[in-house]
């Protein structure tokens, strides 16, 4: 579901990614780990479409990027450590409008996931009132709003309370359950272990591990981390 081979990106005359070659399959959840600057978000914008690469190439869901930009997005859902919201609408009106840009015309599934994210309540209240952790619920139900086959997530736990963060472990590990393909940035180490089934770790613009849970003990995996981010 995910591919790319010598994906390469500069800005500038500064290369972040250095020829990265990935391949995640249909029902996978990976966690994407690394240091500050390794080129986690560059990765991550490429495949979501917002960036293009500056040599190589991606695949989302069998379509080529930046090509089919435009079919990749329909299967994708996208949940940032930056809500993206519109403040100067509501709830419900922020989830109408990604709704009928992905051609969503179920209203029941905007009250679902409204009341999913607990914010069912404030639904008509304009998303500038709203805290930190409301705006990444709010984020968590529009990314997932019309069912996508991949979602892509950077840091999605910014902001959340621990009840906020509880609930996105149980979308999370609802949406792997049914097989949708899951590639999720985060610094916590020991909390993207626990969660996905293998964990990439890139450094200097590369990747450099892939392990899987079942085959390394966390404490090594630890262990690991520090040996390739240090070099």
């Amino acid at each position: 579901m995910i591919e790319t081979r010598a994906l390469a990106k500069n800005f500038g005359l500064k290369p972040v990614l250095r020829g990265v070659d990935l391949r995640i399959e249909a029902g996978e959840f990976v966690a994407l780990m690394g240091p500050n600057g390794a080129g986690k978000t560059t990765l991550l914008r490429i495949l979501s479409t917002l960036a293009r690469p500056s040599f190589g190439a991606a695949r989302v869901a069998g379509f080529l990027l930046p090509a089919q930009a435009e079919q990749a997005r329909r299967r994708l859902g996208v949940i940032a450590h930056q809500p993206l919201l519109y403040g100067d609408l509501t709830a419900e009106e922020n989830l109408r409008f990604y709704a009928r840009m992905y051609g969503v015309s179920d209203g029941a599934r905007l009250t679902e996931w409204l009341e999913r994210v607990g914010l069912a309540a404030r639904r008509r209240d304009l998303v500038r009132t709203f805290s930190r952790g409301m705006q990444q619920r709010l984020a968590i139900a529009r990314g997932l709003l019309h069912d996508p086959d991949v979602v892509l997530l950077d840091e999605p736990y910014t902001g959340l309370d621990p009840d906020g963060a509880a609930l996105l472990d149980a979308i999370v590990q609802e949406l792997a359950a049914r097989r949708r393909t899951l590639l999720m940035i985060t610094h916590d180490l020991a909390h993207g272990f626990a969660l996905a089934e293998r964990a990439l770790i890139l450094a200097r613009g590369r990747i450099e591990a892939s392990l899987r849970r079942d085959e390394i003990a966390p404490a090594e995996f630890a262990r690991r981390y520090d040996a390739v981010v240090k070099g």
